[in-house]
């Protein structure tokens, strides 16, 4: 049975103090709305079957959303019933689709789960119920509203602010996430009243909308309470932060990745890492990294979109869009810009950046080298102080170095330049011509020197 969904993301994002949307501040360096998504994603929602609600500004949201994934603008900010209005037009156009169900789901609110959202659709779509409410039972209901029911049926959902005492007893509140019978949800929109005090359309009225006539709502308690949980501060952002970096390490755990002190981890929550391999303190994670097993990460690195094969040892060290082999040792202070590619048993050191370049097995570079817009092959050894002169001002050029070739300290090679099989550049040259196999190259001044010369610099 196909399923739509409709997300609320046109708040703002005044109090995060921010110009962009809430929603696109982020949870362990992803998106809540990224969040909301994918997990929209894994309980077999397709991408063209969403429509996020964004404001009329441009805050950011429609930038962070995948092609596919349609949007409508809500200009006036008149409350949750008025922004799933908005999608009016999407919702009719999923019903000429075939689509029978469509959820409301909240931006800002990360954790709702593949699982809770399967398990309700499939308990709302064998029954007789119109409409579900996914909730949660907290001992501190704080600002949410209150769940009133009558056995499986909701019959209103109260705000905190309008509850009476005996209301906010109540531990069952609501997450602010629904399913609802397409044609249902369609044919009501416009039956929503305007609230007296706000002057805004709530959402929630759509409970006691049901309750009132032909049709039902049920009620969903969510096995994980971390579906209700939102973000309307920086504060509250970080608990977020703190609640899914736990979830994350102790899933790594599970898995056999060694992570003795937890102190200054953070592992974003797309990250794989293999067994055995072992993550130091201050190390970060990011994007959809891929880590093999037995490495060692760290300490003091960040590894960003990256893909990292076995047996590695990568310590002070920053990686961003690039690709690692396997049995490498980089770092300590070593950066490895996007669109690096390193082969097997590389040996990169400190103060050695690589931008751009692919290298193969077995070569080294040992300390304080550039490599940038370069292919170096296999077996090379690159002497302290290389410089891969790459740039004229103008335009950015390459650089070619053959397999078994030697570079030898504080060369420069001014590209664009290829250096042969098994050729050596001795130390101290700037090469500007292409060295054929095997050569020898030497482009320095010849050396002066002057007997006591150096006296007079002394007496001035």
């Amino acid at each position: 049975m196909k399923k739509g969904a409709v997300i609320l993301a046109a708040g703002s994002g005044k109090r995060m103090k921010s110009e962009k949307s809430k929603v696109c501040c982020e949870v362990l360096f992803k998106p809540m709305i990224l969040w909301v998504l994918d997990s929209l994603k894994k309980a077999g929602i397709d991408e063209e079957d969403i429509c996020v609600i964004i404001s009329n500004e441009d805050n950011g949201v429609a930038q962070l959303l995948p092609a596919n994934v349609k949007t409508a603008v809500q200009k006036e900010k008149l409350g949750t019933g008025h922004a799933v209005l908005m999608a009016e037009e999407f919702i009719g156009d999923e019903i000429k689709k075939g689509i029978s169900y469509i959820g409301v789901f909240c931006g800002d609110a990360p954790f709702i789960n593949p699982e809770d959202l399967e398990k309700s659709f499939e308990k709302l779509s064998s029954s007789s119920y119109d409409m579900a409410v996914l909730t949660a039972n907290l001992d501190d209901g704080e600002s949410y509203g209150r769940i009133k029911r009558a056995g499986d049926r909701v019959t209103a959902i109260v705000e905190k602010k309008n509850c009476t005492a005996w209301e906010l007893e109540i531990k069952e509140v609501n997450s602010g996430a629904y399913w609802f019978k397409a044609s249902f949800l369609l044919e009501n929109l416009r039956r929503l009243q305007k609230n007296a005090l706000t002057g805004e359309y709530y959402l929630t009225d759509m409970c006691e909308i049901a309750e009132n006539g032909k049709n039902k709502a049920m009620g969903f308690a969510c096995a994980d309470k971390k579906a209700v949980l939102g973000a309307n501060t920086r504060e509250q952002l970080a608990r977020l932060n703190e609640i899914a970096r736990d979830a994350v390490l102790s899933m790594h755990y599970e898995n056999g990745v060694s992570i003795p002190i937890k102190d200054g981890v953070i592992i974003s929550p797309d990250v794989k890492i293999g067994e055995n391999s072992e993550i130091l303190p201050n190390t970060i994670v990011k994007g959809r990294s891929i880590i093999g097993k037995g490495n060692v990460i760290g300490p003091n690195s960040c590894i960003d979109n990256s893909i990292v094969g076995d047996n590695n040892i990568i310590e002070q060290t920053k990686i961003s869009d690039s690709t690692i082999g396997n049995e490498c040792k980089i770092g300590p202070f070593t950066q490895l810009r996007p669109n690096s590619h390193i082969g097997d048993r590389v040996k990169i050191g400190n103060f050695v950046e690589v931008k751009n370049s692919t290298v193969g097995e077995k070569t080294s570079f040992a300390h304080l080298t550039y490599i940038g817009d370069s292919d170096f092959g296999s077996h090379i050894n690159v002497g302290c102080g290389v410089v891969t002169v790459n740039y004229d001002g103008v335009k950015k050029y390459r650089t070619k170095v053959e397999d078994n070739a030697f570079i030898g300290c504080n060369s420069n090679l001014i590209a664009p330049v290829t250096v042969k099989k098994g050729a050596y550049v001795a130390a101290a040259s700037t090469v500007t011509d292409d060295i054929e196999e095997d050569a020898l190259a030497i482009g320095r001044a010849r050396l002066v020197i002057k007997p006591k010369g150096a006296l007079k610099h002394r007496k001035k």
